[in-house]
């Protein structure tokens, strides 16, 4: 699967994550009346190839890259100010564009990266595509539960959160997930995110459930070396979902619970999976959340999101 295609699966799932959510604020920018001089010194001092241009009131006027250095040292125009040489025609992103909307930048110019600007013009940030990988979430707690009693729980048929019986034939979706494709991670949580769509009920109920479903279907891919299933319960006022594995386990769960640590191989890192952002994720997501596992014996996620009065279906 191309990046662009792994990028446009990003923004499926994440639909209403902001342009302001995923970009990095810190921004090296400089003012057009400055030297093309100085802009190469800076550019050498903080290893960047460009960066944007800024006027008095700090709106943006242009960017200038090494490209543009080079240029100016053929022509001995080295002393010049910046805006002599600059580019003015910047395509930007504003900062309350939709994921949806970053990726057909990315995709329809074929830049590296992208200034976000405010309503005033005003840079506030720099988007690349590894914001969009490996920056949509971050600083999640997680909740977690793992005990001497992890063994039988992975095997009972009761909710680890509520304590009522799950019937497996009574699930209401089921999707059987395919841990040796790395490229179809993902698809059962969109194909639950479509069913929902189908039943009418609200856009946030479902982006959420789709989110967190993500997570865990694609942990599952990427780490249990087994097979996997989604199943999806719906209760009074509840949604339920559980994702099992009959994999080799998470074997210390403290270190798995911790921001960034992942396990995952390098080909895998190289593909945009395996961030260690997965969990917290699914945490942000889920009203609650309970992972369960047990070294060679397999994982058990499940997640419950609460459904307020206006999420029901529209009639």
């Amino acid at each position: 699967m191309s990046e662009n295609n792994k990028l446009a699966r990003y923004a499926a799932i994440f639909e209403d994550i902001k342009a302001s959510e995923i970009m990095s604020s810190n921004v090296v920018e400089i003012c057009g009346d400055k030297k093309i001089a100085h802009a190469k010194e800076l550019m050498k001092i903080k290893k960047i190839s460009g960066m944007p241009v800024v006027d008095e009131k700090k709106q943006l006027i242009g960017i200038i890259s090494i490209e543009d250095i080079i240029h100016a040292f053929e022509f001995n125009k080295i002393n010049d100010p910046i805006h002599r040489i600059m580019s003015t025609q910047v395509v930007t992103i504003h900062k309350d564009d939709s994921l949806a909307e970053v990726v057909d930048k990315f995709e329809n110019y074929k830049y590296g990266r992208f200034p976000v600007v405010d309503d005033d013009k005003r840079v506030c940030g720099i988007i690349s595509k590894e914001d969009i990988l490996h920056g949509i979430l971050e600083k999640f707690n997680l909740i977690y539960i793992h005990d001497q009693k992890r063994t039988s729980t992975l095997n009972t048929e009761y909710s680890a959160i509520t304590g009522e019986k799950l019937k497996i034939e009574e699930a209401e979706f089921h999707y059987q997930i395919d841990s040796s494709d790395i490229d179809a991670a993902g698809t059962g949580a969109a194909m639950l995110k479509q069913f929902l769509t189908g039943k009418n009920f609200h856009s946030d109920i479902v982006r959420r459930v789709g989110v967190a479903t993500y997570e865990a279907e694609t942990n599952v891919v990427i780490h249990s070396h087994g097979q996997g299933d989604i199943y999806f319960f719906k209760d009074e006022g509840r949604f339920i979902v559980r994702v099992v594995d009959n994999g080799i386990g998470i074997e210390d769960l403290d270190k798995a619970m911790k921001e960034g640590y992942s396990t995952a191989p390098d080909y895998i890192r190289e593909r945009g999976f395996g961030a260690g952002m997965g969990i917290a994720n699914m945490k942000r997501f889920a009203d609650k959340l309970v992972i369960i596992s047990e070294k060679n014996t397999g994982t058990q996620v499940e997640m419950i999101f609460y459904l307020p009065a206006q999420t029901w279906p529209l009639i």
